[in-house]
């Protein structure tokens, strides 16, 4: 790696508090039920701020599905009474519009706070079946200022307000669409899930202090089946290592190895494709990693 950005540094023997603003899913393991082992297996403490509860993610034909926009107010007021500290806010996936405005308040409160924002809307082009488009014009207010931006490219579309190129682009349509994300008001962006179909998965990391000419490439070997709850699971471990006080590429570059490793053991697993990402067995190797 070329160039690499650190946004946290870590005194060894502190313990990082991250709020970790996305919804619950009973079964899936995706969002909180990933971002909570996930964030505490990279050494912080996660505070978590439910947006919706769900019996199981959107990708399933059967789902429950309660927006908690109602009860958050309250919820925050009860922390500031507390007087609860934060080192981090990662936001994902949101139950309606106005919880874009739950987020801002956090960033106002916690202004020394890191904004990891992993804008979670769609995949493959789509969005998701609960989301609308006042959700997503919303969601793009979080691009601005985020010390981290860590879209898809069906989210970056969806962010730039531009048409889904599909999953294969080439190094002159990287710099375009990280530009056009940086362009956005991010201090940092990494673009996730390239896939040149070369049998390689590659994400992109760019700084707005670099601009588009340090863009950095991380490629790691694709597996020829698709797991749900990869994205969270990848967001999830990157910021952990942000936190553990990584550079951003070294933190991408890990948390790409840890999803590679976690597909390897979830394909052992009964009803794989089903059941979403079964990182548990990997979460030590992933301590390893933001330790190292």
């Amino acid at each position: 790696m070329t160039s690499d950005v650190t946004l946290y540094e870590r005194d060894p023997q502190y313990i990082p508090r991250v709020a970790a603003v996305h919804d619950m899913c009973g079964y899936g393991k995706c969002s909180l039920t990933a971002a909570i082992p996930i964030l505490s297996a990279a050494g912080c403490d996660v505070c978590p701020v439910p947006t919706a509860l769900f019996s199981a993610h959107t990708m399933y034909k059967d789902y429950t599905f309660h927006d908690t926009t109602d009860m958050l107010g309250g919820y925050l007021d009860a922390w500031q009474k507390e007087d609860v500290e934060l080192d981090g806010i990662y936001s994902g996936f949101l139950g309606s519009a106005a919880q874009v405005d739950i987020i801002q308040r956090l960033y106002n409160e916690y202004p020394g706070a890191l904004r990891l924002v992993d804008p979670v809307m769609g995949d493959g082009g789509k969005m998701y079946p609960t989301y609308t488009q006042e959700l997503c014009d919303a969601m793009g207010r979080l691009a601005d200022g985020a010390d981290v931006l860590m879209p898809n490219l069906t989210e970056a579309s969806i962010l730039a307000n531009r048409e889904y190129p599909g999953q294969n682009l080439d190094d002159h349509e990287v710099d375009d669409w990280m530009g056009t994300l940086l362009g956005l008001g991010a201090k940092n962006v990494v673009l996730k899930g390239i896939d040149r179909q070369d049998g390689k998965i590659r994400n992109f990391v760019a700084s707005a202090s670099t601009g588009v000419a340090g863009t950095v490439e991380l490629t790691h070997d694709k597996h020829p089946y698709m797991i749900h709850g990869t994205g969270d699971a990848f967001a999830s471990a990157l910021c952990g290592a942000v936190l553990a006080g990584k550079g951003l590429a070294e933190s991408a570059r890990i948390a790409g190895e840890f999803v590679r490793s976690a597909m390897v053991s979830t394909r052992r697993q009964p009803h794989f494709e089903q059941r979403g990402v079964s990182f548990e067995l990997n979460l030590g190797e992933l301590t390893g990693l933001v330790a190292a």
